[in-house]
């Protein structure tokens, strides 16, 4: 297995571990969790980056690396409305596009026609990771200001894949003729 794909593994093994910090209520609970997070969002870009670099891209990591992206945001979500941070419209809305546009990857794909991440999609992450780590450490920057900069960041990633979303379906349309 090479570095690639074991990062795309990593990915997906830290994000029960992830869950976990972010949950429970100890000390710095918040920290260690958006601490987490970013390590594996980092590792999302890394393994692409390598794997086309090195010229290691593999069937196991075009079917791992977008199923481990949805999972590490999808928890994230599902864990920020249980916890009352965000709105769990916020977390419908994007775990609905998520599986939209998965739905009609994989028809082009049963096709031969690989329909790649364009830049509303790659800007759709961005703002996603973006959006949970603000609101992770919101509570942590309350004596900073009292602007809900994490609700704020999280409307605005809402809205980009929204975007995102009718811009894969235009695409999509495009491609059946």
């Amino acid at each position: 297995m090479n570095l690639p794909n074991k990062l795309t593994i990593l990915r997906i093994i830290l994000i029960p571990v992830f869950v976990v910090f972010l949950l429970i209520s100890i000390p710095y609970g918040d920290y260690f969790a958006a601490a987490i997070f970013i390590l594996a969002a980092l590792t999302d870009s890394l393994d692409g980056y390598l794997a086309r670099r090195w010229k290691q891209v593999t069937r196991l990591g075009i079917l791992l690396d977008p199923l481990a992206d949805k999972l590490l945001i999808t928890a994230a979500l599902i864990s920020l409305v249980e916890l009352g941070r965000i709105s769990g419209w916020i977390a419908i809305v994007i775990v609905g596009r998520e599986f939209a546009v998965s739905g009609l990857r994989a028809i082009k794909a049963g096709d031969g026609v690989v329909i790649p991440a364009s830049i509303f999609g790659k800007l759709k992450t961005a703002t996603q990771v973006i959006a949970v780590l603000l609101v992770i450490l919101e509570n942590t920057y309350r004596s900073i200001t009292t602007l809900p900069i994490g609700q704020w960041a999280m409307y605005i990633a809402v809205v980009i894949t929204i975007i995102s979303g009718v811009e894969y379906f235009y695409r999509f349309r495009k491609e059946l003729g």
